[in-house]
């Protein structure tokens, strides 16, 4: 597996063991026993659901990768977010380093209200230093609802376009499909969404948001509605939204509020780590422009650590029109 190529298939094959075992614990658990919370330390609360998936991916990656070749694996669940395999290698001898989500959208997911997702990245061992930059190959499959038949899988090879595919459970088939990023060059009549999940500072996201929508589109219309927007709580299915065609501009700027939550007398809550963003190579494969707050392509470390802000822009158009107006709201404001 000294070939990049070669870890498609058995990453894949994980992917797909996830999606199936979290389904059908979904199906034969209730809400209270998927939502029971079994640990919240520094990280992200882990919830009884996330424990189904956590379980198999070290023994996964351990015997059917890291046995030809030593990996780094990185993973929220594990001992302090990383683990060397085989046991006993050293760090520097990993070929590959292996960012994974095993559940992105959980929240969403126990309750049954939207896909969750499964996301993996692959990138040369480059060290500690090694980013999202990085990222050579990217894997995300959905988890679908109990009542959902359709599930889809996305991927990516650094400079080869993405692909993916869509897995009908009652046939048992898997058919290619084409994704359409929104070619439209206005988030008129389009959803577009600045991400503001959790209390503390949603008063001033929603105020950016709702600056940046009146210098690009104006005042609204009497009955009429210039945008939408979708709080989708999963960052591996706000990508595929992007990917889809269904949203034209999301941003993801909560680690920035750290100052303004201080003044508060409050922490800062949860933000999106690199795990989180492991397949955005897909949706930049695709043509769209994901970004980090400052404009520049994302190059946040691969460990589970860092908060990160990210801007995603449909196309170079949409980008155009709201980047300037984004940028000024939050230079008002004193965020960077």
């Amino acid at each position: 597996m000294n070939d990049i190529g070669s870890l498609f298939e058995p990453i894949k094959r994980l992917h797909v063991q996830v999606r199936d075992s979290v389904v059908a614990a979904c199906e034969n658990a209730s809400v209270d026993q998927l939502s029971e919370i079994v640990a919240d330390g520094d990280g992200d609360t882990i919830f009884a659901i996330d424990r189904i998936s956590e379980e198999m991916i070290v023994e996964f990656f351990e015997t059917e990768i890291a046995s030809q070749v030593p990996i780094a694996l990185i993973a929220e669940g594990i001992d302090e977010g990383k683990v060397v395999l085989p046991r006993g290698a050293d760090e520097s001898d990993a070929l590959w380093r292996i960012i994974i989500d095993p559940i992105d959208g959980t929240r969403g997911l126990m309750y049954q209200k939207r896909s969750a997702w499964v996301l993996t990245g692959v990138a040369a061992n480059r060290g500690p230093e090694t980013s999202l930059r990085d990222i050579e190959f990217a894997i995300q499959t959905e988890i679908p609802l109990v009542k959902q038949h359709l599930s889809d899988t996305l991927w990516a090879y650094r400079g080869e376009g993405a692909q993916a595919e869509r897995f009908n459970k009652l046939t048992g088939e898997s058919k290619p499909i084409h994704f359409k990023p929104s070619a439209a060059n206005s988030i008129e009549q389009g959803f577009a969404m600045i991400a503001r999940f959790f209390p503390g500072v949603r008063d001033v996201l929603a105020e950016i948001d709702e600056e940046i929508v009146r210098e690009v589109l104006g005042k609204p219309r009497e009955g009429k509605a210039q945008c939408f927007e979708d709080q989708y709580i999963s960052t591996g299915g706000q990508l595929y939204e992007l990917m889809a065609g269904h949203d034209r501009f999301v941003a993801d700027i909560r680690p920035l509020m750290r100052n303004i939550m201080a003044d508060r007398g409050l922490e800062l809550s949860i933000c999106c780590h690199p795990y989180d963003l492991c397949t955005e190579l897909i949706a930049r494969e695709m043509g769209i422009e994901i970004t980090g707050a400052d404009g520049e392509l994302l190059g946040a470390p691969l460990n589970v650590n860092p908060d990160v802000a990210w801007i995603g822009y449909a196309n170079s158009l949409i980008r155009q029109q709201i980047e300037l107006a984004l940028r000024t709201a939050l230079d008002s404001r004193g965020l960077k």
